[in-house]
């Protein structure tokens, strides 16, 4: 059933279990230089095989023939804390249901996700793993399904979708078809390590409202290696996008567990399956994908539950260049993300609507039938998002100081507005109003004028808009380094109303200093400015 693949190592010339009639290959110029899969890899590649294993990754975003030829067992560097193998865990701990979904998964990458599963859980706490198909269109999944129950009955279960639905969907019929203590929700390319499954279950048996993420490695799309990642916790800004964060472990005193307290998850989690569906699971009115694991991550903290990366337990992950739902994930990203604040983010869901450059009023998304949520929250006696920014994830600006956002319009043209300019690089220029990222404008309760992205965390600094009393011409710096060299930094304005009956601000740092009459350049030309409007066009703050 498991019986290893010989290949010869595409990584390098090292052979590995050659098979006797190959014969070496003379190296063929890159047919793909400009392609991904090519940067580091496929040197020694034939034009045929070269021309086959663009056409897989084009299809998957990884490197499907490079995966077809390796063990399905094969060894990965063993990235635990060494302390971790060291640490004895109880026999009775939860039984478990692992669920792996995908869309289009490649076989060989689905058959080392099972085969690392099987090898590396014991046997009595692995109660089944749960294979949901999101529609797949490729693939023959059903004959391995079979081939492996031959060998352990029962084991492998399949869910099948008859219509695209997404991750979030994708999720939730794993876990309504699981039975186990505790269910693992998982990407199908991924490899888990050795004793994996026992750290999160045990800390899930000391605590059962604690949602488990994994540390995770990265397994390169092209070379197929793991690289290990430094332990982090799961964060997000205020468009709703993942990162990770840095955050201080703790040590819980009564298992001498090293956790991370993490203020949201990635997606791939441990949960008690029964407090998973007490606490509201996922939230099922998320599309396709983005924005539900923040979603659950926040809903945990507030609703009484917390959320932990265990070090001990690694899974390594692909990461694809292209993923198979979107080609922009934008668009459904931002229409979850404004869910997400309608339900839980109380006042500062406006926070999110700055993020994304929309309005805050009339943006004119549909973000769904909320009814359901917020009724789920009345239940469960969540606590305020504020109780949030303050004891979980206090890393986030709560923007609270934020006066107003819009444009900054030249008063003697109001075609022209400030732009950032290029980046890199710290000169504005005049530019055709389009009212997107580059001309964004930010004005805070301290007189601090960004222009461009304004960042998301305390730690970040943005770019000010600054007279550093040498040069001619405003420039944008570093807010902190502005300040620690003295630059003015600091606008007054007068509030009136503008022709279009909407409210704008005059600023008036000509008072206090030369900027507002000195020179924007643009287009090879000079333009002398008498004033700017910050001006909500076509928004209104």
């Amino acid at each position: 059933l498991f019986s290893d693949v010989k290949v010869r190592n595409v990584h390098s010339n090292k052979e590995v279990k050659e098979d006797p009639n190959m014969k070496a290959k003379k190296i063929t110029k890159k047919l793909f230089p400009n392609s991904k899969l090519f940067k580091e890899w496929g040197d020694e590649l034939s034009a045929e095989e070269q021309t086959e294993a663009q056409n897989l990754f084009q299809q998957y975003g990884y490197n499907v023939f490079l995966s077809d030829r390796l063990p399905l067992n094969r060894d990965i560097p063993d990235t635990r804390d060494p302390r971790c193998a060291n640490k004895k865990y109880p026999e009775d701990l939860p039984t478990l249901s692992v669920v792996l979904i995908y869309l289009n998964e490649a076989l060989s990458i689905l058959k080392r996700a099972i085969r690392s599963i099987i090898d590396r859980t014991p046997p009595h706490l692995l109660k089944e793993i749960i294979l949901v198909d999101d529609y797949s269109t490729k693939g023959l999944y059903s004959d391995y399904i079979k081939l492996i129950n031959k060998q352990r009955p029962g084991l492998i279960k399949q869910v099948k979708h008859t219509e695209q639905m997404g991750l979030t969907q994708a999720r939730i019929s794993g876990w309504k078809a699981s039975t186990g203590d505790v269910v693992a929700i998982l990407d199908a390319h991924i490899e888990v390590q050795a004793e994996w499954a026992q750290p999160a279950l045990a800390r899930i048996k000391e605590d059962r409202t604690v949602i488990v993420s994994p540390a995770f490695d990265r397994v390169n799309f092209d070379t197929l290696k793991l690289v290990k990642y430094a332990t982090a916790a799961h964060a997000f800004d205020w468009a709703l996008w993942c990162m990770y964060d840095l955050m201080v472990p703790f040590k819980n005193f009564i298992t001498l567990f090293i956790v991370y307290r993490s203020p949201s998850i990635m997606g791939i989690l441990f949960a008690d399956r029964l407090f998973f569906g007490e606490i509201g699971a996922l939230d099922d009115g998320m599309k396709i994908y983005g924005g539900e694991n923040v979603e659950l991550g926040i809903r945990v903290w507030l609703c009484g539950g917390s959320v932990e990366v265990v070090p001990c337990t690694r899974i390594a992950h692909i990461e694809r260049a292209h993923k198979p739902y979107l080609p922009d994930l934008s668009v459904t990203m931002k229409r979850n993300a404004l869910r997400v604040a309608e339900v839980w983010m109380d006042e500062y869901k406006t926070n999110v609507l700055i993020a994304w450059s929309l309005p805050l009023k009339d943006h004119g998304l549909d973000i769904g039938d909320i009814s359901e949520r917020k009724k789920l929250r009345e239940k469960l006696q969540c606590k305020p998002f504020k109780w949030y920014l303050d004891n979980v994830y206090p890393q986030l600006d709560s923007w609270e100081d934020l006066l107003a956002y819009g444009a900054l319009k030249n008063t003697l043209e109001e075609g022209l507005c400030v732009d950032q300019g290029e980046v890199p690089g710290s000169v504005p220029i005049l530019h055709r109003c389009h009212y997107y990222t580059p001309q964004n404008t930010y004005y805070r309760r301290n007189g601090e004028l960004y222009i461009g992205k304004i960042k998301s965390h305390k730690y970040n600094s943005n770019r000010c808009l600054v007279d550093n009393g040498k040069s001619n011409t405003p420039a944008l710096h570093d807010c902190k380094t502005s300040k620690e060299k003295g630059f003015n930094m600091l606008w007054d304005f007068k509030q009136v109303l503008y022709p279009s009956n909407a409210f704008y601000f005059i600023l008036y740092p000509c008072m206090t200093s030369k900027i507002l009459c000195s020179v924007l350049q643009t287009g090879g030309t000079q333009r002398q400015s008498s004033a700017f409007v910050l001006v909500w066009f076509p928004f209104l703050f």
